[in-house]
Parts: structure tokens; sequence; C-alpha cells
């Protein structure tokens, strides 16, 4: 297959408090960290957002995707979305993805990992239920999909949606998931930055 990657790094960060594509993780800003997780896989990488040579993004998540894929050259077969807030995502998953990709029997592969946490349904403050985690896990990125089902999902609904897994379950197309990374932590909140910068010295020692 020919792979091209997009890196979604056009958020304004209202959690963490300013733009986190551009904080630095151990003196690299977290959407070259990102980009660098999935170069070794591609033939380019395409970083959607306010970044040296990035392809302007737009008001919401799937709007800046759709921008990247405007810029995929002819030829592609399948791209890996991921987002700049997981920087500590492994080539290694990338490869994860796109191996199970090239299997041929989905239209996109999404990494995951079980949720540890016992979830409640809550109304209005109040318990309500104790929900069955076990049909339930906690998806990442990257996410590897085939360029043309990923293109269609995109036209069929104009609908928000919080990663692009989702628009192709609404368009009826296949999604599989395979082992995501413990480690892939997203950056939503400042202290995550501390999480993330311990767990980088800990893979290093």
């Amino acid at each position: 297959m020919q792979v091209w990657g997009i890196v979604v790094a056009a958020g304004s960060g209202v959690r963490f408090g300013r733009p986190k594509h551009l904080v630095e993780l151990d003196g690299v800003p977290l959407w070259q960290r990102a980009a660098d997780a999935l170069a070794p896989v591609c033939e380019g990488v395409l970083v959607v957002g306010d970044v040296p040579e990035g392809v302007p993004g737009g008001p919401r998540r799937r709007d800046s995707v759709a921008a990247g894929l405007a810029r995929v050259p002819d030829g592609v077969d399948a791209v890996l979305v991921h987002d700049a807030a997981r920087p500590l995502a492994s080539t290694v998953l990338a490869r994860r993805v796109l191996g199970r990709l090239a299997t041929g029997d989905a239209d996109g592969v999404i990494p995951a990992v079980a949720v540890r946490d016992t979830l409640k349904r809550i109304d209005g403050g109040i318990v309500v239920d104790t929900v069955d985690r076990t049909p339930l896990v906690a998806v990442q990125t990257p996410q590897a999909f085939r360029l043309d089902a990923l293109m269609a999902a995109h036209r069929a609904s104009r609908d928000d949606a919080t990663d692009d897994a989702q628009l192709l379950e609404w368009d009826d197309r296949r999604v599989v998931i395979v082992d995501g990374e413990p480690t892939n932590l997203k950056i939503t909140y400042p202290d995550d930055l501390l999480v993330a910068t311990s767990l980088l010295a800990k893979a290093r020692a």
C-alpha cells in the first residue's frame, strides 16, 4: 500500500489553556513527535494546523482531517490519521494498524485499550446505573483507513464526529480494532504533560 499520514494539530487547546500542539515535550513540539511516529511508514505526512508548512485547519476536527485529505496526492491507497495530542504513540503502533488494514477485510482499523474504571450512568448528578464495561474500549490514534472509504464517509455526513472511525460507522463500513498502547496518553490538561514526561523518561531508562 502507498500510505500518507495526516496529523491533526489545529485545536485551540481550551482545556489545556493554550494550543497544546505547540507545547514541547523534552524539547520537541507535540505535533512533531506525532508526525515523527508516522514518517517511517508513510510516503509523506501532512500536518494540519499552525505549524511550519502546515495545512490550514477547520473549525471542527473532522474539517481539519478533510483539509488534510484534500492535499493527499493521487495514487494513495491508505491514510493514517493521528492526533498531535498523542505524542507518545509509537511507530510500532502505526505499523500494527496498517498491517491489519492490509489484510483487506476492513475499511478502518483503530487501536484500543480496555476500559479500566468502573463506569456509571448519571441523571442530574444522581447515579442511575452501573455500565457493563466488558464490551467497551477506549480508542486511540493513529487510525488507519482505506482512502476511498474515508473520503466517501466524509462526503456521506456533515455531522460532527469525535473521530474518523465514527464517520465510517455511520456510513455502514467495517471498522476493526487492534491492541493500543497503555502509554499512548492523550494530552488534554497541563498535568498530562507531566505524566508524558515521566513516561518518556521511563522508556529511555
